[in-house]
């Protein structure tokens, strides 16, 4: 047997958690009165905040004039003489 082989390393165990850990207990948002942690806790340490909005940026006017519009009367009257 090679060294080394046959040893399983050793499992590493989560901190024990608890409510009074959690973001939203610390900042008074649960409304939950439970023994244990639930599925939405957070770490305090996590600073949660909102991603940021994105920016709204205004699009330059390419065209002078609507793709759309028709002809005028006097340049359709060039175009059938």
């Amino acid at each position: 047997m090679q060294a080394g082989k046959g040893k399983r390393p050793a499992k590493r165990t989560a901190p024990k958690v608890s409510c009074e850990d959690c973001f939203f207990r610390v900042n008074l948002l649960c409304a939950l009165d439970l023994a244990e942690p639930c599925a939405t806790f957070r770490p305090n340490e996590a600073q949660l905040r909102p991603p940021q909005q994105l920016r709204f940026v205004f699009r330059q006017e390419r065209r002078s004039c609507a793709a759309w519009a028709f002809p005028s009367a006097q340049e359709q009257a060039a175009l059938h003489p």
